[in-house]
């Protein structure tokens, strides 16, 4: 008598023809009558994991490493199909040979193949058809998932503020109010550290039980959800990777009830862009600032931030320098950096000289069409009208849907504007120095605080470059 195991698998989609218990009852009937015995301890499942690849089946992977010992405890591996084991044909081959090399057979008790050449020709044939399968279905699925985002269905799990009811989202009575005090606080100024410390605070947790994060408050801004928009990504992975402008992300008219307006999410986008803008995709915006000019001033030779340094005299050094990836000291006193810097501005406002950093065009900018998007909501704004003319919407009903129709096409309309090429001429330059003018007036007053300092200078100052060899502090400005 052979002892033999058994691998049970159950896919995510649940469509087997058998359940586990039943695959199990099966397996055990073919040994009998084949003069073998499976161990309870030798039985393997995998519960609603898709056999497309091996990484994420522990127990078939468990099972695999048993098979692999010197002196393997089973020598046959009983599946109710060749499809339990696996649907990737190369996999299936590099297993079945790694584990005949160890004399351990794979046998599928509903799917005899005759031994020598032909037999193993069919075998593979079977391997051949359960890819084939597995990659139609795959397709057909990511279809139909496409083709239910079209038409603004549910896609998923409800996002924060949302529940889920008969297939569609609907505002959470709880969380919905909170949904819009985000985007409040947001739009009044607060950030998305702050924010989410007095949620947590006050109480409110995740759909898991978890304290809101400034991760959660950053995908709550960029989520359309909640103005009833479908955002969907078709590879399955941009929207995972908060790649929000990823070409592969379709986002569409939902079919249930947005939270918040779209006046307010447009103030939300419009601070989140200017955000961006300021500091860039790495600098932390709500840590302490203790220093007029942090974040703002880099090293001429390798680009990297000149970050403070921990010495009786506050001063600061390039960040590259003091892991020692960059191997020309930058070091410089806080204090002369401030006057060099003030002195600069001035000397900026007086001559009306600013050199303007070269505006960079975002990959996001680069792939959003403002004129087809501005067409797209003004042709709403006809079908809006013509609904309420054929008596399908109230007159409160057109009034509403007008207003944020409008209210988007502003928005989109401004963000033309501001997404031209090289606006840099468009600049008044004495209105420009008046601003410039009464932020070093702010900078010099010793009552204002080191971090309200460095906000306002955000405001006009891109970065700051310097030049040790030449002690050369050289300001480019932001529009």
């Amino acid at each position: 008598m052979i002892i033999a195991a058994a691998y049970i698998r159950v896919s995510d989609e649940r469509q087997d023809e058998y359940s586990p218990d039943s695959q199990l009852k099966l397996i055990r009937e073919y040994a009998e009558k084949n003069n073998a015995c499976v161990p309870d301890e030798y039985v393997f499942f995998d519960d609603g994991i898709s056999a497309k690849s091996s990484k994420k089946r522990v127990e078939f992977n468990r099972m695999i490493a048993m098979a692999k010992e010197k002196s393997p405890p089973f020598s046959a591996i009983f599946v109710w199909k060749f499809s339990r084991f696996a649907r990737n044909q190369e996999e299936s081959i590099v297993f079945k040979s790694l584990l005949k090399k160890n004399h351990v057979d794979v046998v599928s008790i509903s799917e005899p193949v005759v031994d020598g050449v032909f037999g193993s020709l069919i075998e593979r044939i079977i391997e051949w058809m359960d890819e084939y399968y597995l990659i139609r279905l795959s397709g057909e699925v990511k279809r139909g998932m496409t083709e239910k985002a079209g038409r603004g269905e549910a896609m998923c799990h409800p996002a924060f503020g949302y529940s889920l009811i008969d297939g569609k989202y609907v505002p959470n009575e709880a969380e919905a109010p909170v949904i819009t005090k985000i985007f409040t606080d947001f739009v009044n100024g607060k950030g998305e550290r702050e924010i989410a410390q007095e949620l947590g605070n006050q109480g409110v947790r995740t759909h898991r039980g978890n304290k809101p994060d400034n991760r959660l408050i950053d995908y709550i801004l960029h989520n359309p959800v909640y103005i009833g928009k479908i955002r969907w990504s078709t590879d399955g992975k941009a929207a995972s990777k908060r790649d929000y402008a990823n070409e592969n992300i379709m986002i569409v008219d939902g079919s249930h009830e947005p939270i918040i307006s779209m006046d307010l999410w447009n103030k939300a986008q419009e601070r989140l862009r200017q955000q961006k803008a300021m500091y860039g995709n790495r600098q932390r915006k709500e840590q302490p600032v203790d220093w007029m000019l942090k974040g703002l001033v880099r090293c001429s030779c390798c680009g990297a931030t000149l970050t403070r340094s921990q010495t009786a005299c506050p001063s600061m050094q390039c960040h590259n320098y003091s892991k020692g990836s960059c191997h020309t000291s930058h070091s410089l006193s806080i204090r002369k950096a401030n006057d060099a810097v003030i002195s600069g501005l001035e000397q900026a406002v007086k001559s009306l000289n600013f050199n303007f950093a070269p505006r960079k065009i975002t990959e996001e900018e680069k792939k959003v069409d403002y004129d087809a998007l501005i067409a797209k909501e003004k042709d709403k704004l006809k079908r809006c009208k013509k609904a309420y003319q054929n008596g399908i919407d109230t007159l409160e009903e057109y009034a509403k849907n007008k207003k944020e129709i409008n209210s988007s096409i502003n928005f989109l309309e401004k963000a033309k504007i501001k997404s031209a090429a090289d606006n840099r001429q468009a600049v008044d330059k004495t209105l420009y120095a008046e601003k410039v003018a009464n932020i070093t007036e702010m900078i010099k007053s010793a009552s204002v605080s080191e971090k309200a300092k460095n906000q306002a200078l955000r405001t006009i100052i891109a970065y700051i470059v310097y030049d040790k060899a030449n002690s050369e502090l050289a300001i480019y400005f932001y529009v």
